[in-house]
C-alpha cells in the first residue's frame, strides 16, 4: 500500500513567539488541515537559508506548498519605487531571510521536479522567483481595482475571476468564473515570462497563473493561486478539488523504493 504524499510547507516568520518572545516559524492549521483532508501529510520547512539542507527537505518530500504572510520585500524585484509606496510594505521580521528561503526552495522545486501549489504571497515569490514584478500596493498603484484587501472577510467570496478555458484551474474547479476570498494589497499584474495568467479578476490581477504550454513539461503540478482555497474547503467542492488535485499529484510522484 502506497504511504500518504508528504507535503513540504513553507511557513511564516513571526517576531516574537508564544514560548520565549523569540523569534518563532508560525503555520496556520487552515493549510494543513485542507492537505490532511485531501490525504497528504503536511511537514513545515526549517527556519534555514541553507541550499544543502533546502535542496535535502525538497529531496523528501513529494510535493511542495508555497503559503501566504507578510509582503515580500520589493527590494528583490524592483529598484524604482516610491517612499510613499515603500511605506506599505510589511516584510519578514527576520531580514529578509523568508524571501531568501523561499527563492532557494523554488530553485529546488524546478531543479528536482517537485509538484507545487502557491498561495498568496506564495503566488507572488515564484512570479518574482523567475523575474517577475509586482504591484507593491494596489491601491496606489492601480487606483481603479477593487478592494483586494477584505481583511473582514477572510472566509467568504468577495469578487470574481475569470478563467482561462481549458487550463488547469478551470478543469479543476470546472468553471470559467470563480468567486475568490481576498486578503492581499500586494499583487502579480503580468505573469513571469515562465508562466501564463489562467485567472484575472475585472481589474487585470492575477488570481491565478500556471506554466506556459511549451514550459508544462518542467513540472509534474503547478498552480498559483493569489486567494487563500484553504480557507474555503469547508464550504465548497471547488477549494477542496484545487487539494484534492494537489495531492494526487504529488502522490504520483512517490518515488518506489527497490
Amino acid at each position: 500500500m502506497k504511504r500518504p504524499p508528504i507535503i513540504l510547507v513553507s511557513p511564516n516568520i513571526e517576531k516574537k513567539g508564544e514560548e520565549f518572545g523569540d523569534m518563532s516559524t508560525s503555520l496556520s492549521e487552515t493549510y494543513q488541515q485542507a492537505v490532511m483532508r485531501a490525504g497528504g501529510i503536511p511537514l513545515a520547512l526549517p527556519a534555514s537559508t541553507s541550499p544543502d539542507l533546502i535542496s535535502e527537505c525538497v529531496s523528501r518530500c513529494d510535493g511542495v506548498l508555497l503559503t501566504g504572510g507578510e509582503d515580500v520585500d520589493p527590494k528583490i524585484y524592483t529598484e524604482c519605487l516610491s517612499p510613499w509606496v515603500r511605506r506599505t510594505v510589511t516584510v519578514t521580521p527576520d531580514g529578509g531571510a523568508r524571501d531568501v528561503r523561499e527563492l532557494v526552495l523554488i530553485e529546488e522545486i524546478f531543479r528536482q521536479r517537485k509538484p507545487v501549489l502557491a498561495i498568496c504571497r506564495g503566488h507572488q515569490m515564484l512570479n518574482v522567483a523567475f523575474g517577475g514584478r509586482l504591484l507593491a500596493d494596489i491601491g496606489q498603484q492601480l487606483p481603479r481595482a477593487l478592494n483586494h484587501r477584505r481583511m473582514d472577510k477572510p472566509l467568504e467570496l468577495v469578487h470574481e475571476a475569470a478563467l482561462t478555458p481549458g487550463s488547469l484551474v478551470s478543469k479543476i474547479c470546472k468553471t470559467l468564473v470563480l468567486g475568490v476570498n481576498s486578503t492581499h494589497h500586494q499583487a502579480v499584474l503580468e505573469p513571469a515570462e515562465m508562466f501564463t495568467a489562467t485567472a484575472r479578476s475585472r481589474d487585470g490581477i492575477v488570481e491565478a497563473m500556471e506554466l506556459r504550454p511549451e514550459m508544462a513539461a518542467r513540472l509534474p503540478f503547478l498552480l498559483s493561486v493569489q486567494f487563500h482555497p484553504e480557507r474555503l474547503v469547508h464550504k465548497h467542492a471547488r477549494y477542496r478539488a484545487i487539494f484534492e488535485n494537489f495531492v494526487e499529484a504529488c502522490g504520483k510522484n512517490i518515488k518506489t523504493k527497490t
